[in-house]
């Protein structure tokens, strides 16, 4: 399943490689959060700043939830 919350961020950023870039990890990292969840608490405003507002700390902590 894909976390459409960070897909937005993504496509904001213009690709997995730039949040990745912006967030200092890996590109596979921004994969595992797109398909997979278990984003780390200190890349989740790092993750809302990159997006331009697009999406929400809040965003991302509902996100979670609902994939869980």
């Amino acid at each position: 399943m894909i976390n459409k919350t960070i897909k937005i961020a993504i496509d904001e950023c213009g690709g997995q490689a730039k949040l990745a870039k912006l967030c200092s990890v890996a590109q596979p990292t921004v994969f595992a959060w797109l398909h997979r969840g278990g984003i780390s608490g200190k890349y989740i405003p790092l993750i809302a700043k990159a997006s331009n507002g697009k999406v929400t700390e809040t965003d991302i902590l509902r996100s979670l939830t609902k994939s869980q």
